[in-house]
């Protein structure tokens, strides 16, 4: 890569069609994660491949904003991490413990959950564009003050789990009928270096009971719905109708470029 393409601001920009001169404030946070969670999917095609490398800021800009691949939860929110601290708000990265609700346990593959948590004006949001489908396409207050999008309702509360002082729910349209429960973290363990999303990373690609290591996952939202490609199926939701496709290793590598700008197969 040559220097410029180091700059994360117009790199960022640039991947999720954002106006490059336009000064980022909080206030715009919301149209930022909104065009973020449509441009970039959720995906584990490294994973599946066995194809990871060492998680560097340069590394994570070739890959999402060179290559314009997508990425897991450490890749996606370190890469807004960086866009973050580069326009100059006080933001850092968290690791969280998934809940798995239809188990009703926690995950056991452990802290392996990564997202923000921004301060503005002497309060605390949690920021996440990586975790799946279920974005809040918002900052959530961690006071508990619920925040809603066309993706559903978003809150995060205080409460002391094994796995933290937080957790984060949610009421995702069309998903669920009451709050529940999306994962745990601890607001005082901040990630302090890079090594440790090598160290999730590597648990993620390992773990028996990691759920990203077992079969090819690509989600995107859309601006009027959401779409999931599996390695035998193509969901579409439109307005809220669900169209299914079914597709073998050659319809997966089409819809895969077709859908979601994916190359990698």
């Amino acid at each position: 890569m040559n220097q410029h393409e180091y700059d994360v601001d117009q790199l960022f920009r640039k991947r999720i069609n954002y106006p490059e001169n336009e000064m980022i404030t909080f206030e715009k946070l919301d149209d930022i994660l909104e065009k973020t969670a449509t441009a970039i999917p959720f995906e584990n095609l490294c994973i599946i491949a066995n194809d990871t490398i060492e998680i560097t800021k340069e590394s994570l800009l070739n890959k999402i904003a060179i290559k314009n691949e997508g990425g897991l939860c450490y890749e996606l929110n370190a890469f807004l991490y960086f866009f973050f601290l580069n326009n100059g708000f006080n933001v850092q990265l968290i690791r969280g413990v998934v809940y798995n609700d239809k188990e009703k346990r926690w995950n056991s593959v452990g802290r392996t959950h990564v997202a923000n948590l921004l301060e503005y004006k002497g309060e605390t949001y949690l920021i996440d564009t990586g975790f799946g489908g279920n974005l809040p396409l918002k900052p959530v207050p961690l006071s508990g003050r619920s925040v809603a999008s066309r993706n559903g309702e978003f809150r995060v509360r205080k409460l002391a789990t094994e796995h933290g002082n937080y957790v984060f729910e949610m009421i995702r349209k069309d998903k669920d009928q009451e709050w529940t429960l999306g994962y745990a973290f601890d607001s005082n363990r901040i990630v302090n270096t890079l090594s440790e999303l090598n160290e999730i990373q590597q648990t993620i690609l390992e773990h028996e009971e990691s759920p990203f290591n077992k079969r090819k996952l690509v989600t995107r939202l859309t601006k009027n719905g959401m779409k999931i490609l599996t390695d035998t199926s193509l969901t579409e939701w439109i307005d809220g109708v669900v169209k299914k496709t079914e597709v073998d290793e050659q319809g997966f590598k089409a819809a895969a470029k077709e859908h979601f700008g994916l190359f990698r197969s």
